[in-house]
C-alpha cells in the first residue's frame, strides 16, 4: 500500500488491509436496515453484488453481520450503537433516513454510507450532494419525489375515484412532506383524498378501517420503510376491499398489488455495494458525491386488473416499463 492511501485510510480508523493481514483477521462491515430481511433478500443480494464486483467477497476478505429492525424506527439507534462497540469498520445504513439519521448519531468518526428516500442534506446527513462532508455519504434512492407522479398515474387508471385513500407513516422523516405534495397535487385535479397516518401494526389495523368508513375507493401508499415491512398487509386489505392500488416499488406489483410506480430499489442498494468498496479502498466519504437514482419503474399487474374488473388504457399500458400477466 502507497504511504498516501495508508494515511489517507489511517485517519479513518480503518487501515484494515494492514491490520487484517497482521492480525489475520478481516474487517467487519456493520449492515443495519429499518427494513426486515424477508422483505430485502434480494436487495442485500445486489449489495453484495457491487462489493464483489470491486473484488470484495463476503466470507473471504470482508465479513459483514446484519441487523434488522422489522420497520420499528425506535429500535435503530441501540443496533447502530452496538454495530459500533463491536467494532465494525464500516455502517451500511439501508432503508431510508431512521436508518442512516440512527448511524449518523452512533459515530461521527466511522464511515457510513447510506441509502436515504428524499434529500440527505435537508436532514443534515451531509453537507451538500457534490461535496458530503463528515463521515457519510450514500444514495439518494428518491423515493418520496414521485408521489404526486403516483397520485396522477392512479388518476389516469380511474378518472372517477370519489375519494382516494392515502397511507402515510407519520414517524417517517418525509411524511409532512408527502401529505403536503399530495395536498397540493390533489387539488391541481380536484381529486378528494383522504389521508390515514400508521406507525405501527395497531396504527395501520385501525387506518385500514378508518380509510373504508371514509369511503375510499383507491389507495396510494407512501413511500415508507415500514410499509415496506408490511407489504403483505397492505396488498391483502386491497385485494379484500377491491381497491385499485398504487405503491412505491416493483416489489408490490410482483406480489399482487396493481401498480407501482418508483426507482429500482435493487440498483440502487448495488451503488450502496460500490460506494462501500471504494470506501474499503482507501476513497473517503467526504469525498464521495450522493448518488441521485435515476432509474425509474412503472410496472402493471394485469392479473390483478382482472380480478378488480379493470381495463388498463392502451396508452397507460404502452407507458409501462413491465406487465405482469
Amino acid at each position: 500500500m502507497k504511504r498516501r492511501e495508508f494515511l489517507g485510510v489511517a485517519g479513518w480508523l480503518f487501515a484494515w488491509p494492514y491490520a487484517a493481514h497482521a492480525q489475520g483477521q478481516i474487517p467487519v462491515i456493520g449492515f443495519l436496515s429499518s427494513r426486515s430481511l424477508s422483505d430485502s433478500v434480494a436487495l442485500v443480494s445486489a449489495f453484495r453484488k457491487g462489493l464483489n464486483e470491486a473484488g470484495f467477497v463476503e466470507g473471504q476478505n470482508i465479513a459483514i453481520e446484519y441487523r434488522w429492525a422489522d420497520g420499528q424506527y425506535d429500535r435503530l439507534p441501540a443496533i447502530a450503537a452496538e454495530l459500533v462497540q463491536r467494532g465494525a469498520v464500516m455502517l451500511i445504513a439501508t432503508g431510508g433516513e431512521p436508518s442512516a439519521l440512527a448511524a449518523k448519531a452512533a459515530t461521527s468518526t466511522i464511515p457510513i454510507v447510506f441509502t436515504a428516500g428524499g434529500d440527505p442534506v435537508k436532514i443534515g446527513l451531509v453537507e451538500s450532494l457534490n461535496r458530503p462532508g463528515g463521515n457519510a455519504t450514500g444514495v439518494s434512492l428518491l423515493t418520496t419525489a414521485p408521489e404526486a407522479k403516483r397520485l396522477g398515474l392512479i388518476h389516469e387508471l380511474i378518472s372517477r375515484i370519489n375519494m382516494l385513500g392515502v397511507l402515510v407513516d407519520p414517524n417517517y422523516q418525509e411524511a409532512q412532506a408527502q401529505a403536503r405534495e399530495l395536498d397540493d397535487a390533489s387539488r391541481q385535479i380536484s381529486q378528494p383524498i383522504h389521508i390515514e397516518y400508521a406507525r405501527n401494526d395497531s396504527e395501520l389495523e385501525a387506518a385500514f378501517t378508518a380509510l373504508v368508513r371514509a369511503g375510499s375507493d383507491a389507495l396510494l401508499v407512501c413511500a415508507d420503510p415500514f410499509f415496506d415491512t408490511r407489504r403483505d398487509r397492505i396488498i391483502a386489505f386491497a385485494a379484500e376491499r377491491r381497491l385499485p392500488a398504487i405503491y412505491q416499488f416493483r416489489e408490490y406489483a410482483l406480489d399482487g398489488g396493481l401498480m407501482s410506480y418508483g426507482i429500482s430499489l435493487p440498483d440502487g442498494y448495488r451503488q450502496v455495494g460500490n460506494y462501500a468498496a471504494q470506501i474499503l479502498k482507501g476513497k473517503r466519504p467526504a469525498d464521495l458525491p450522493i448518488v441521485q437514482s435515476i432509474k425509474f419503474e412503472f410496472v402493471i399487474n394485469l392479473k390483478t386488473a382482472r380480478s378488480l374488473g379493470l381495463e388498463i388504457p392502451a396508452m397507460l399500458l404502452a407507458r409501462a416499463d413491465e406487465v405482469i400477466e
